[in-house]
């Protein structure tokens, strides 16, 4: 790592009532002292200051905290600066530091300084990146406890009893003319079992509980004219989508966020589903389909004033081929006009979506929270989730030379099944993924 000094602010763009300036490196203290004018800083203590600029005119008076190395985020000496917000003021300290040597950080340089100096490691560096964005409560929560470390303990456990089973490979190598004990190669299997068993649950349950971390995606979807963007503006509680009675109105997917519960959940209301000559009306429909491709809970929307049609059993097909494996929320709506729809079909919810859509909010509600009810290991990023697949494909393909005793071939796949999991906490080389992974880190971070 290079021995720069790095600066940047490290707080949001705009109007605050503070704004934080980060530096680290050799520098910092120094240009630190030369930005106040004053010596002596005692770590770790807030320090009220005046801070200048190289030409002795007064900037701000600021708090100045210095955190000697190695105590520090970083691990290298760091001086955070905190001014009045804003962007004149703290754009005005950061370049009076550059003046004075410092240059400006690359987004997660400082991340990524606190990970090749031992501070941190890939899982806790992610779950930093992840707690800021944070979709809902039970996902900073577990964010919380994974920077604290609690994935990195899980990982070295796994890499551990891998290790250990391999142990008895190498071992037994030597030996490999011979036919080794039957129950050797039992117990080994047993231990491989029983840790891909542990893997695999993880596995599905971090792909099951993706949305919690993510920002669950819901789509509103039905023929035209059924009432989706009603129901759309009754759930944000304004009029974003226009509504009418022309079929066709809403011709491509809309997107709103909303907050439900502790969720923070992105709804997306798509074109009427159903056969059209309109080239844009098409387009529009063919993004609904993507978009219940991509969501995690589908609410269809059935008209109750108008008889089962064609343009309903079509819909009814596509929600058994789009979203056969996600949550889905049939809703009868318009049920404050004449009563026509003539088929069977079980529904969630019987609701006028101009009026009150409180019992649509509690059914979302409740379903988002069963995402999280399970203590179970999460793993937070497709990386983290790509590591584990290659980690049980490693151990499946394993199991033939282990019962072949071909031990070779099974210590090959082992230690493949070691590098893999070491990639979720401090993979050995791996440059170009490291700088990815930092580099969509925010600023000052």
């Amino acid at each position: 790592m290079s021995n720069d000094t790095i600066c940047a602010i490290a707080t949001a763009n705009g109007i605050g009532s503070i704004s934080i300036i980060r530096l680290s490196g050799d520098k910092a203290l120094d240009i630190a002292k030369q930005l106040t004018k004053k010596e002596n800083f005692t770590p770790r203590y807030a320090t009220l200051c005046n801070v200048y600029n190289a030409n002795n005119e007064l900037i701000d008076e600021s708090i100045v905290i210095y955190f000697k190395a190695p105590f520090s985020f970083t691990a290298e000496d760091v001086v955070e600066i905190q001014c009045h917000g804003g962007v004149i003021v703290a754009q005005t300290i950061l370049n009076a530091a550059l003046a004075l040597g410092a240059r400006v950080a690359q987004p997660g340089e400082f991340s990524k300084r606190a990970f090749f100096n031992g501070r941190i490691d890939l899982s806790e560096a992610e779950a930093i990146a992840q707690l800021i964005e944070a979709k809902s409560e039970d996902a900073a929560k577990i964010l919380a406890k994974q920077l604290k470390g609690s994935l990195k303990r899980y990982i070295e456990e796994v890499r551990d009893e891998i290790i250990h089973i391999l142990a008895y490979s190498e071992v037994t190598i030597d030996y490999a003319e011979e036919d080794l004990p039957e129950d050797l190669v039992e117990q080994i299997a047993t231990k491989l079992k029983e840790l891909h068993k542990k893997l695999n649950t993880t596995l599905n349950a971090s792909k099951s509980r993706e949305g919690l971390m993510q920002g669950f995606r819901v789509a509103i979807i039905g023929k035209p004219n059924v009432g989706k963007s009603s129901l759309l503006n009754a759930l944000l509680n304004y009029n974003r989508a226009i509504v009418s009675n022309i079929a066709g109105t809403t011709r491509d997917t809309i997107e709103e966020q909303v907050k439900i519960g502790t969720h923070l959940i992105r709804i997306v209301d798509t074109a009427g589903i159903r056969q059209a000559d309109d080239e844009i009306e098409k387009i529009g429909i063919e993004r609904s389909l993507e978009a219940i491709e991509q969501s995690d809970i589908v609410i269809a929307v059935f008209d109750s004033s108008r008889e089962f049609d064609t343009e309903d059993k079509e819909l009814l097909n596509l929600i058994e081929q789009y979203a056969q494996n996600k949550e889905k929320i049939f809703i009868k709506n318009k049920i404050d006009l004449e009563q026509k729809f003539n088929y069977d079909l079980k529904f969630d919810l019987e609701l006028n979506s101009k009026e009150n859509v409180d019992k649509l909010l509690e059914v979302l509600k409740k379903i988002m929270d069963s995402k999280n009810t399970t203590d179970e290991m999460m793993l937070i990023s497709s990386r983290q989730i790509s590591a584990v697949e290659e980690t049980l494909q490693n151990i499946e393909e394993s199991f033939e030379p282990l019962y072949d005793q071909e031990l070779e071939i099974f210590s090959f796949h082992l230690n493949q099944a070691i590098k893999a999991i070491a990639n979720i906490t401090r993979p050995f080389e791996n440059d170009e993924m490291l700088d990815k992974m930092f580099g969509s880190f925010c600023l000052g971070k």
